[in-house]
């Protein structure tokens, strides 16, 4: 089935690629170096209670599916029992009996059937769940990732601007100390380099706080420091051409809780069969061998301390105070149930694709002008920084062109790693997070 190869893609290969040079499960500090996005995906996996739980509920669920093949064994009994009766204020002699009996199911109508596969059904529908919980988890580490490379693009873009905040100052007390222009534009200078050294810690502090969830996500303490790897601009895939309908068509193949409302609509099928067969007779073949004594000399041989039987039993219930009349309508109402919320996830389905592919699309879009926006930020700055060595331009001037620098490359960062994010609900919505992680290795 596609959801134990999706298991075991993103919970043993984790393990086992972890196994040659750390314990992921038990180490307290994050491993050293640069940590690509993959790497942080597969340590967060190994360590995330949430999937792990999930993990043995789909487990739980498949010993209960392999349990449900007994009704096709024979089952035996075994029974021993040693006593003495108590009569007219004397006790009597000593009752030994010791008994094994078989019985098989040999036709039941199918009911046997329909209740197995309705395990399958609940198994298949935990595994998915499984899945969509492991999906949903990884999308939630690659939110955290990309929001910390914007964080700490956005420590660079902010003491760039600092640099360049200095350069004005040293520029206007020059141009002070020449007489060329007045006191204010130092103040202004100093005023500037000032709210940039705000702005330094601003994002410092952002950066902390993006590290710390990031942390937190992986199971590590908030105050560690992890240190990731950049993802490549280069954009472009097949999946990013695709169109509506092909995701569409992708997302009912693989989109796990839309998979799962279809388990479930199968094993409320099974079950409302189940309780109509409940109705119909059963046929079993039984035997029994027991032995017997009820005097002292209980290791005594003889026929009569032996006996046994065997038979074919036909059964078939007449009356059950209304039971299972009730019992089929619940199950009815179950399968309509089903039904209804296969049709809303389905829906919800439809939105949920649409929505992240328009999303992504914008991104697109929002991208390509603020790389234009960042481009004419930095020329118009460094002209404007001539302009005003040379006196053809204000302090004032300057100021804004530096503002609108900042402005723009906090527009830029923001907008490259949502384009990041906005791919990855993409591929959320349609099922098939784990080629995003893929296409950034």
């Amino acid at each position: 089935m596609d959801i134990t190869k999706f298991a075991l893609a993103f919970v043993f290969v984790p393990a086992v690629s972890f196994a040659a040079d750390i314990d992921c499960m038990n180490i307290k500090n994050v491993p050293d170096g640069v940590l690509d996005l993959a790497y942080v995906i597969e340590l967060g996996l190994c360590r995330n209670p949430e999937t792990a739980s999930a993990y043995y509920s789909y487990e739980s669920a498949r010993f209960n599916r392999n349990a449900g093949y007994a009704s096709y064994l024979p089952s035996v009994d075994a029974n021993a029992s040693l006593g003495k009766n108590y009569q007219n204020r004397a006790w009597g002699d000593g009752q030994y009996n010791a008994t094994i009996s078989a019985s098989y199911l040999i036709f039941d109508f199918g009911k046997r059937l329909s209740d197995l596969q309705q395990l399958y059904a609940v198994w298949r529908a935990t595994g998915f769940d499984y899945d969509e919980r492991v999906q949903n988890y990884v999308y939630g580490i690659i939110g955290a990732y990309y929001a910390l490379l914007n964080a700490d693009a956005d420590v660079l873009s902010a003491k760039s601007a600092l640099t360049v905040a200095q350069t004005a100052i040293d520029t206007a007390r020059k141009k002070f100390k020449a007489g060329v222009v007045a006191r204010s534009d130092v103040l202004k200078a100093e005023t500037t380099l000032a709210s940039r050294h705000l702005d330094l810690e601003r994002a410092k502090n952002n950066r902390e706080i993006a590290n710390g969830t990031l942390l937190t996500k992986l199971s590590f303490p908030a105050d560690q420091k992890i240190t990731i790897a950049d993802m490549s601009h280069d954009f472009g895939s097949v999946r990013e051409a695709e169109s509506l309908d092909k995701l569409m068509e992708t997302a009912r193949k693989k989109r796990p809780d839309l998979l799962k409302a279809m388990a479930n609509q199968d094993a409320a099928w099974y079950r409302r069969n189940s309780a109509f067969l409940k109705n119909l007779p059963s046929i079993s073949a039984s035997g029994s061998i027991s032995w017997n004594d009820d005097n002292a000399n209980f290791f005594a041989t003889g026929g009569n301390h032996i006996n046994g039987s065997i038979g074919i039993r036909v059964s078939m219930p007449i009356f059950a105070g209304f039971a299972n009349m009730y019992g089929i309508r619940s199950a009815n109402s179950q399968y309509d149930v089903a039904n209804e919320n296969l049709r809303g996830i389905n829906d919800s389905a439809v939105l949920d694709v649409f929505t992240a592919y328009q999303n992504y699309k914008t991104a697109q879009t929002v991208l390509e002008q603020t790389n234009t926006l960042l481009k004419s930020a930095t020329e118009s700055e460094k002209v404007t920084a001539g302009m005003y060595r040379v006196g053809r331009a204000t302090m004032l001037d300057w100021q804004t062109a530096q503002s609108e620098l900042v402005s723009a490359q906090k527009q830029n960062n923001a907008a490259k790693y949502d384009l990041f994010t906005k791919r990855a609900a993409v591929a959320l919505a349609i099922g098939d997070i784990k080629s995003e992680i893929e296409k950034d290795k």
